[in-house]
């Protein structure tokens, strides 16, 4: 059966008078009631697919108490951090056929208020708050009228549902790492210290070199997220600590400088010194000399975690509550194992 092309958008009564069948029965076969026999819903799906007939998707979703639409609500669209948690989130949207609308607060509590307003004008079947960092943020409270998700930065109410990375298994990990590749003179150069991530990191950091027996063989060091931190932080180091075998990065930045720092200095990367980063930022690690190991914290994954918690509130599963850490793993390059 060939489609027909016609002048005039085709509907519904166009594809009951081809099925031969009522309004009624051609809306429920075209939605999968059950109660429409097989062979009647194999025709109404043909004379639709004929007549060139697509679905009211608002339409149908009004009538499920839906529009099919989730807004994402996040404080920094430029982040490196947010995007592939947004790609995360739109990729399982997508393969559920929900639309997604993109707010940018900027950071502004003002400009986020405006943001919210308007998704829950639009009737959003959901919302999913991305921060910057994984510091508590201020909940957007409790009388939503929709099912919410905070992901990467938590809400401080513990009652609303928060996702976000596990930066302490990720600094256990780190470690653990180094000391299976036979490192045990082991220091530490972080970033920002007012973020939760630089401590929890390093608290995880500890708990593997508690277990093995060994410390850190200095304070770790804590400035900035760049690489002129790790540039200058690991010059200090080599010049106080000769022997240091192993430095684990705040994030793939530093690590990058730190990296530089060796190679100027004639230390091998990793026969001399293994260099362990974070955040796994493919453009940095992957382009580093050698090759940058980092800890990934699988963002992209706790996008689509996200969105299928929105998923499970839309179907009545309930939306939970709580912070919710999610693993991370390590990603081996050769700045931390000599590939043959």
């Amino acid at each position: 059966m060939e489609p027909q092309i016609p002048s005039r958008a085709a509907t519904l009564s166009d594809v009951a008078e081809r099925a031969g069948v009522s309004l009624a029965t051609a809306s429920k076969a075209l939605n999968g009631r059950s109660d429409v026999a097989a062979a009647t819903r194999s025709r109404v799906l043909e004379a639709a697919e004929a007549v060139g007939f697509t679905p009211n998707a608002v339409a149908r979703g009004l009538t499920a108490g839906r529009t099919g639409t989730v807004g994402l609500l996040t404080s920094d669209l430029e982040g490196r951090f947010m995007i592939p948690i947004l790609m995360g989130a739109e990729d399982a949207f997508g393969a559920g056929k929900i639309d997604v609308f993109l707010c940018d607060a900027r950071g502004d509590s003002v400009r986020e208020q405006h943001h919210l307003r308007a998704l829950l004008s639009r009737r959003v079947d959901g919302i999913i708050v991305v921060g910057d960092k994984t510091d508590p943020r201020a909940s957007l409270g409790r009388d939503l009228p929709v099912p919410s998700v905070y992901a990467y930065a938590p809400s401080n109410d513990p009652r609303d549902l928060s996702l976000t990375p596990d930066n302490v298994a990720g600094g256990r990990q780190a470690i653990e790492h180094l000391i299976a590749c036979g490192r045990t003179r082991i220091a530490h150069i972080g970033g920002d210290p007012t973020y939760a991530a630089t401590h929890d990191r390093i608290v995880g950091a500890r708990q593997a070199l508690d277990a093995a027996g060994l410390s850190f063989v200095a304070d770790p060091m804590l400035s900035e997220w760049t690489e002129h931190w790790g540039r200058a932080a690991s010059s200090m180091l080599f010049d106080r600590h000769a022997d240091i075998d192993a430095i684990f990065c705040g994030s793939d930045q530093i690590a990058r400088g730190v990296l530089d720092t060796a190679r100027d200095r004639g230390q091998q990367v990793p026969t001399d010194v293994a260099v362990m980063g974070y955040d796994n930022w493919t453009v940095v690690a992957e382009n580093s000399r050698p090759g940058l190991s980092s800890v990934d914290a699988n963002l992209q994954g706790l996008g689509r975690a996200a969105a299928q918690h929105i998923f499970d509130a839309l179907d009545g599963k309930g939306i939970g509550s709580g912070v919710h850490h999610l693993p991370v793993r390590d990603v081996i390059r050769g700045s931390t194992v000599a590939f043959s």
